[in-house]
């Protein structure tokens, strides 16, 4: 599976829930009429988009999803993650990646410098961050052209042009 997405807060009054999107554009998410949603337990289970729009903010949706009527029912599917499987979602473009595919990517510096393994990311508003971690330390790499160097995803290594001490 390859999260997507994250379900907030209820919106409205007839069971429509907010989402933030990963996506790229964020509306891409609604190209995907079923979804998978992370279950308390480790699992996913299916729900079907009915229907949804752009709503507060730059990452910001707001959907309806079969079966959720009122508030209460869309405050207890609030705070999962959405997620699709692989086998769904487009190759991505030359020099593009999904995060996902980065994650457990042995990372170095230009000069060589191991940083250590890619472990999950932030989504900030002026770019994504790779957090790299190695031996108790973490690294933050912002995830943009210019500090990428090079990804090698059939050696599962980066190289980035950043300083090993920051």
């Amino acid at each position: 599976m390859v999260v997507l997405g994250r379900l907030g807060g209820p919106f409205g009054i007839k069971g429509w829930i907010k989402v933030e999107s990963y996506t790229d554009p964020p509306a891409t998410l609604l190209n995907y009429p079923v979804w998978q949603l992370a279950t308390r337990d480790g699992g996913w289970e299916s729900v079907t988009v009915v229907a949804g729009r752009p709503h507060g903010g730059a990452k910001g949706l707001v959907v309806e999803l079969r079966g959720l009527t009122n508030p209460e029912d869309a405050r207890q599917f609030g705070a999962r993650d959405v997620a699709l499987p692989r086998s769904a979602m487009p190759e991505p473009a030359p020099g593009e990646f999904y995060w996902e595919d980065l994650v457990d990517c042995e990372v170095v510096t230009l000069e060589g410098v191991r940083l250590g393994v890619v472990s999950h990311f932030h989504d900030f508003p002026a770019n994504p961050v790779m957090a790299v971690r190695a031996d108790g330390k973490e690294h933050w790499v912002p995830l943009v052209p210019r500090h990428l160097a090079k990804v090698d995803l059939a050696r599962r290594h980066i190289t980035v042009d950043w300083v090993a001490e920051f």
